[in-house]
């Protein structure tokens, strides 16, 4: 009755040894992985932004629970992101355009936040302490401020201000080109034209 166990093993060994030799001889057929999706378009949109600055930030983000008896959870990431400002040429119209002579005046809308974000492949986790259960509430805590930081850092830093430049230099000589005008480029906080002032271009 005792052979019985060793018995069984040693086929068990057998078949497991004969499955990798037929293996290694590319004898047995190859395992084809099937991978399906189900995708579902729900939403298409027109695009007509113009981005015309993008500010990279780099970020050390501590992010820890004061607690009362209990050590205090902690987390440290250091954090890539960026922040692009764009202006929006859907809403521009014909009557953006003020024609006067050999001078065509263009009233853009005023430069805006396109997106924010972090790249998560380029941020990691340095540093955890007694965060037990709780590591991933901290983390995705500490990379929601990081995400907000570099949103308010690139406002603190005049990005706003800087895209109204940018959009002069890109802008400015691509109608001069088209048109063979004189550019006058103004921004709709800059000026406020009445619908009696405006020419259709």
């Amino acid at each position: 009755m005792r052979i019985l166990p060793w018995f069984l093993a040693l086929i068990g060994f057998g078949l497991a040894g004969g499955l990798y030799y037929l293996n290694q001889l590319s004898l047995l057929p190859e395992e084809t992985p099937v991978v399906t999706h189900t995708v579902v378009l729900e939403r298409i949109e027109g695009l007509g932004k113009l981005e015309l600055l993008k500010y990279q930030f780099s970020d050390v983000v501590s992010h820890e629970i004061m607690r009362e008896w209990l050590p205090d959870p902690k987390v440290v990431l250091l954090v890539q992101g960026e922040t692009v400002a764009c202006v929006d040429f859907t809403r521009i119209d014909s009557s953006s355009v003020l024609v006067d002579g050999d001078t065509l005046l263009v009233t853009l809308p005023d430069p805006e936040i396109c997106y924010h974000k972090i790249d998560h492949q380029k941020s990691k986790i340095y540093e955890t302490e007694y965060t037990f259960f709780y590591e991933g509430e901290l983390v995705d805590a500490a990379y929601k401020q990081a995400e907000n930081q570099v949103l308010q850092s690139a406002l603190d830093s005049g990005i706003l201000d800087q895209s109204r430049g940018q959009a002069e230099k890109v802008i400015i000589p691509m109608l001069r080109t088209l048109t063979g005008k004189h550019i006058d480029l103004r921004f709709q906080s800059e000026i406020g034209l009445s619908q009696e002032e405006k020419i259709r271009y």
